[in-house]
């Protein structure tokens, strides 16, 4: 009996340690984001070119988004607006600041990201391509 608590014990602290590791993992700053990227998002009408200048510091995410194109009542061509966020792992998600009114999450794979927008137009598929990676800075801390 004993032994079988024994091992029971030890079968519980080995899957608490492999839970934690997930968390860790997800909260590990594992991609660079910083420098230029461009890309789309929305369908129709609601297509939009985007151009992100982004700066990285640590998981912190600060940066400029332009719209590219002609304008409209949801955006205002090649006026930059200030965005924010972070990266957790692979994911960076962000928001326009400082009124919030449009977010993200994606998915980084080097100089590619994709995932999700949700603004003016609703909820898009979002995807972009790292164009400068003379900005890029080293690889934030671990």
């Amino acid at each position: 009996m004993r032994a079988a608590l024994g091992v029971l014990g030890v079968a519980l602290m080995l899957a608490s340690g492999c839970a934690q590791k997930d968390w860790i993992d997800r909260t590990l700053v594992t991609e660079n984001v910083a420098g230029a990227w461009t890309g789309s998002f929305g369908e129709g009408n609601c297509r939009r070119e985007v151009r992100l200048d982004l700066q990285q510091d640590g998981s912190k995410v600060t940066g400029l988004a332009i719209f590219l194109g002609p304008s409209d009542i949801f955006s205002v061509s090649g006026v930059p607006f200030p965005i924010q966020g972070s990266v957790a792992g692979d994911v960076f998600t962000f928001k326009s600041s400082p009124r919030g009114t449009a977010s993200g999450e994606v998915t980084v794979s080097g100089d590619d990201m994709s995932g999700q927008i949700l603004w003016g137009c609703g909820n898009s598929r979002m995807s972009l391509h790292r164009v400068d990676s003379l900005s890029r800075t080293g690889s934030p801390p671990r």
